[in-house]
């Protein structure tokens, strides 16, 4: 037989989902799943096909027969309201499994389950507490000894119906019962006297029915003295009740205490008032994310590094969007990365010190990964971050990790460089690494092309320091614009060492300028002894404006000229 697997959750909570076929089944719990939101699967053996060739009756029938049974009996038979009934049915799986198989499945499941449970009373605090969000693992100890019914304990019910009408979700207040158990012994009326007394501070209904949820202990003994006092601090520095709404979690218990102390400790080292309200305004994770207790462990994290109490003032000041809690999981990953790394401590200390904020923002890969990416090792990556520790953020998981330039080939480069007689200061050298781009052995070419062509080694020199980009032109560039130089405009190399530009220029350009320049030469509106570098070097609209508009026709010609040119490049791209 095949057995499946279902989520018995689903099949609880939801009537119009399809599910598996029915029949017998067997719990596998797991207690990590137990809690508000149960989870846990059951293996179901595949039922036969009925005479039509369909499959018996599914699982979810069965489901909500039993369901149905069960609030028949909690509701009809042992007096509960039609309401707690139901949601117990419908909130109790584990419950409802372990109750299945004690009938036959097979029959009326209904009629089973309401004659087993005539002659075998159940338990009823069982699925009640079940329903509340507890797993039995929790409630065990909770069951009352000397009853089994709930209407029996009328204190609960009543307590645990105020708790309902106030607001607070069924399914929560297994907690509020785990922690505080005492408040579901109130006499009447008197667990809405202690609300009572919390909303006279100024809190509505909304903000009280989250705030017992997330610290049910503020309903037992007298007005809890540090949550008042966490409200007066937020009051005071200009906030409404609603943050504490918006910021709690009701995941674990509330503790106002230590979030007073989080106050404390943040005017203890220097925050003033503004200081302290923009905190909270930006990052109230700080005060409210679990309770404080991840700030607390960030503050002994960054004390243990040797920071000092300015250092933990301006970093907190200088606080990330991200969690405290995430950005303490970054620090502790950079602080391990670097430790694999073999990174000294006082330089692990002085990097954290330095980039804690930025740091706790980024989630750094594993090591391996980088030694793999840039194909290094410890050493020469110990060396990388102390010079530059802004270089991890390329690092960070979710990027892709540039390899680093071949060092050899770098090398070669500078000692080009240095070879033309470039300056040996680190600094600048980087610089000019940066502006010729191509091999050492290509920059070279590039130079030796230059002096080939009749140019001094010196005046190339001095060339290049006046316009390095002509080394990035390839060497069959440069030949054609010294050709054209020489040979369709009759000018001497000489004119380059004035004028090195020129070989970074499109042939287009020159011939265009210069061909209007030579009208205007021809009708004596331009100086005949002009230099290149006056016409050619300036913009399109200078040129216009300084030589083409001083004679009358020059707008006219020079508007021929461009679709001449334009035409011509036309038939050299077509041929």
């Amino acid at each position: 037989m095949r057995v499946c697997s279902v989520d018995v959750v689903s099949l609880v909570k939801s009537c119009k989902t399809k599910f598996w076929p029915g029949g017998l089944f067997q719990i596998a719990q797991s207690p990590d799943l137990c809690g508000t939101a149960r989870s846990y699967h059951v293996g179901l053996i595949e039922g036969p096909l009925n005479n039509n060739g369909k499959l018996g009756r599914t699982r979810g029938v069965t489901l909500r027969l039993a369901q149905d049974a069960i609030t028949e009996y909690l509701h009809f038979t042992r007096g509960l309201p039609f309401m707690d009934a139901e949601f117990i049915s419908k909130n109790s799986p584990q419950f409802l499994d372990k109750l299945l198989q004690k009938v036959d499945a097979r029959k009326d499941i209904g009629a089973s389950i309401s004659r087993f449970l005539r002659y075998h009373p159940i338990n009823e605090f069982e699925p009640f507490f079940e329903s509340l969000g507890l797993c039995p693992a929790d409630y065990a100890r909770l069951l009352p000894r000397e009853t089994m019914f709930l209407m029996d304990d009328q204190l609960l019910l009543e307590n645990y119906h105020v708790l309902c009408e106030y607001g607070i979700a069924r399914e929560k207040m297994g907690r509020i019962y785990k922690e505080a158990p005492e408040i579901f012994r109130y006499d009447r009326g008197f667990m809405m006297l202690k609300i009572s007394a919390y909303e006279k501070l100024g809190l509505s209904r909304s903000n009280m029915a989250r705030v017992i949820a997330a610290s049910p202990y503020l309903l037992t003994g007298d007005v809890d003295k540090d949550f008042i006092e966490v409200l007066e601090n937020l009051k005071n520095l200009g906030f409404h009740f609603t943050m504490i709404e918006e910021n709690i979690s009701e995941k674990d218990c509330f503790r106002w205490s230590q979030i007073l102390e989080l106050f404390c400790f943040f005017r203890n080292i220097g925050c003033s008032e503004e200081q302290l309200s923009e905190l909270i305004r930006h990052h109230p994770g700080i005060f409210f994310e679990g309770s404080g207790d991840k700030t607390f462990s960030l503050i002994g994290y960054l004390l243990k590094f040797g920071f000092s109490v300015c250092e933990i003032r301006s970093m907190f000041l200088q606080f990330p969007n991200v969690q405290v809690g995430k950005f303490l999981s970054n620090l502790r990953r950079c602080f391990m990365f670097l430790t694999e790394i073999d990174m000294p401590t006082e330089d692990i200390s002085k990097i954290l010190c330095s980039h804690s904020p930025w740091l706790g923002e980024c989630t750094l890969k594993k090591p391996n990964t980088v030694f793999a990416r840039l194909n290094i090792g410890k050493k020469r990556l110990c060396k990388i971050i102390k010079d530059d520790p802004t270089e991890m953020k390329n690092w960070v998981l979710g990027s892709r990790i540039e390899q680093l330039p071949d060092v050899s080939k770098k090398l070669l480069k500078v000692n080009f460089l240095l070879g033309l007689g470039f300056t040996d200061d680190l600094t600048k050298m980087s610089e000019a690494v940066k502006l010729f781009r191509g091999k050492a052995e290509d920059l070279q070419e590039r130079f030796d092309c230059l002096v080939s062509a009749g140019l001094d080694r010196k005046d190339v020199i001095k060339m290049l320091t006046v316009c390095p980009k002509i080394l990035n032109m390839s060497r069959d560039v440069i030949e054609m614009k010294v050709d054209f130089l020489k040979n369709h405009l009759g000018c001497p190399l000489s004119t380059l060492v004035k004028f090195p530009a020129f070989i970074g220029y499109k042939i287009q350009r020159i011939k265009l300028r210069y061909s209007m320049y030579n009208w205007l030469k021809d009708q004596g509106a331009a100086d005949p002894e002009l230099a290149l570098s006056t016409f050619i070097g300036c913009s399109d609209r200078k040129f216009v404006s300084r030589y083409v508009n001083r004679h009358p026709s020059g707008p006219k010609v020079w508007q021929k000229l461009k679709e001449e040119f334009v035409y011509a490049e036309c038939l050299v791209h077509a041929s």
